[in-house]
């Protein structure tokens, strides 16, 4: 820490900035506390009143007990207000969950929090066919404002309280600046957000009254899915998930809005201000659709081989839209999830796990290790490849286009390996804690990715009846994967040097 900066200050403005935090995505639950109430849901909007009043209460609490003169904001600073805010908001936003009776208990209630903060998608909630609009509305909320990040929300709210704003946007795995100042950056990432919802929330209101949904009905489920969609979170108001419609228009729609929803933020930033080049010319889009294409190949070889499906919709239908879905790490289903395991064979199925460990876009709301690393890694393999057959003086400068055209050098490819290889890490350690609580190991494997890239789609493992322990294993790697390690390794080391520093002391 910075020389003269006691530990006792570090705790202050990390607890100063957490509260703003906190106070910023407690507000949110004024939406489902409406929703509640205009569906005469007196009990949920109750639920919502008391999560509201701890939230509003704790952050406050926060600010005022923390403030502090000496609030600058190191980068030690940003990364554990980031991660620390993520674990204090899960237990705060699982308040109301839990008291709507939605849930067997309180660990199941956090678990679903965490799912929707990292737009993961795998769910604990009992009968959820018949969840309150209320609770619908907060679930679909949640994973929603994770997409953009609880720090973006924030600094769109607080911009000029949170002085180091860029540190702690940073903190939650973002690093794009699409205006000069971070507070301009984040509100621009909402208005590009709210732009698509209202956009898309009406083209699948359109389609679900033309399926037969009530008016009402059929608006809130658009509104909703579009949130699952956009995030690609994966949420759904059923428990058949996008396989309750029935209808190819609907699904066809949900894959164009989860595919725009995978891409970076600086992507659309460009693409709308008329810079549509960037679309075939960034690394990201050219390695999501190689790398699409080569699994969407392997997916069908391995259903052909099996004769899982009897024609190309058929394939198109359940085969395609898993992959894709797996691929933007939305979790969106078309069949249910034992299907996985009984049907698909163990060929599509890696296929299906390889797309989700690869994920979608950095700096968007997508998970796992991102296009951008892979095409990075690719690159630099190649790079290294092409040296061996040059003169040993030759000096060779590559590059790489990522909005600007960039120069790729080791440290940029020590990085982007440092984070693919802490990812197939984690993904280990939750396949083998799969196969320890006694779970087959493809289904171990499939179960482990999904939670690490906060992917979604289940192979069955994920339910109120699993273990205790896998749960919480779960919530961590979930936690980990989204926020992409640094912070929380951040963290972990902060609280090892305050105690040996209060250790010290004593």
């Amino acid at each position: 820490m910075k020389k003269g900066y006691s530990f006792r200050d570090d705790l202050k403005t990390i607890g100063y900035y957490t509260g703003y935090i906190i106070i910023g995505t407690g507000m949110l639950m004024i939406i489902p506390l409406l929703t509640a109430l205009l569906s005469a849901e007196w009990n949920i909007a109750i639920d919502f009143v008391i999560g509201f009043s701890i939230a509003i209460i704790t952050g406050y609490t926060f600010v005022i007990i923390c403030s502090n003169k000496r609030k600058k904001v190191m980068w030690i600073h940003g990364m554990v207000i980031a991660s620390f805010s993520w674990l204090l908001l899960t237990i705060i936003s699982a308040i109301p969950y839990y008291l709507s009776g939605n849930y067997n208990s309180f660990l199941d209630a956090t678990f679903d929090v965490m799912s929707g903060f990292t737009t993961t998608g795998l769910v604990l909630i009992q009968d959820l066919d018949h969840v309150s609009n209320g609770v619908n509305m907060w679930r679909h909320i949640l994973t929603f404002v994770g997409g953009q990040g609880m720090v973006v929300l924030a600094l769109s709210f607080f911009g000029s309280n949170l002085g180091g704003g860029f540190k702690i946007y940073v903190g939650e795995a973002k690093d794009s600046r699409l205006l000069p100042s971070v507070k301009s950056t984040a509100r621009a990432i909402w208005k590009i957000s709210i732009i698509y919802l209202i956009i898309g929330t009406f083209i699948l209101w359109v389609i679900g009254m033309g399926i037969g949904i009530k008016p009402v009905s059929a608006f809130l489920q658009a509104l909703w899915i579009y949130m699952g969609a956009w995030s690609t979170g994966g949420f759904a108001p059923h428990m058949q998930n996008i396989l309750y419609y029935h209808s190819l228009i609907f699904e066809i729609a949900t894959i164009v809005f989860f595919t725009v929803g995978s891409f970076n933020f600086g992507l659309h930033y460009a693409v709308l201000r008329g810079n549509k080049k960037e679309i075939y010319r960034n690394i990201e889009t050219v390695s999501f659709f190689i790398t699409l294409t080569i699994l969407v190949t392997m997916t069908t070889i391995g259903l052909m081989r099996y004769g899982v499906y009897p024609d190309y919709m058929a394939m198109f239908r359940k085969g395609f839209y898993q992959l894709i879905s797996g691929h933007t790490t939305t979790g969106f289903q078309t069949i249910y999830s034992q299907q996985f395991y009984n049907e698909w064979g163990s060929f599509a199925v890696i296929a299906v796990i390889l797309s989700i460990l690869i994920g979608g876009s950095a700096c968007s709301t997508a998970g796992g290790f991102k296009g951008l690393r892979v095409g990075i890694t690719f690159k630099a393999l190649m790079s290294d490849v092409k040296r061996l057959f040059l003169p040993e003086s030759a000096i060779t400068v590559d590059r790489y286009h990522y909005i600007d055209d960039q120069v790729l050098d080791d440290k940029t490819a020590r990085s982007a390996m440092i984070i693919i290889i802490c990812y197939i890490v984690v993904f280990a350690l939750g396949s083998i804690a799969g196969v320890y609580y006694g779970y087959p190991v493809l289904s171990s494997m499939f179960e482990a990715a999904s939670a690490t890239g906060n992917v979604g789609l289940s192979i069955g493992i994920t339910s109120a009846s699993m273990p205790a322990g896998l749960k919480l294993i779960y919530i961590f790697i979930m936690w980990v994967g989204r926020l992409e390690f640094m912070s929380v390794f951040a963290l972990i080391a902060f609280i090892f040097t305050g105690v040996k520093r209060i250790w010290s002391e004593i």
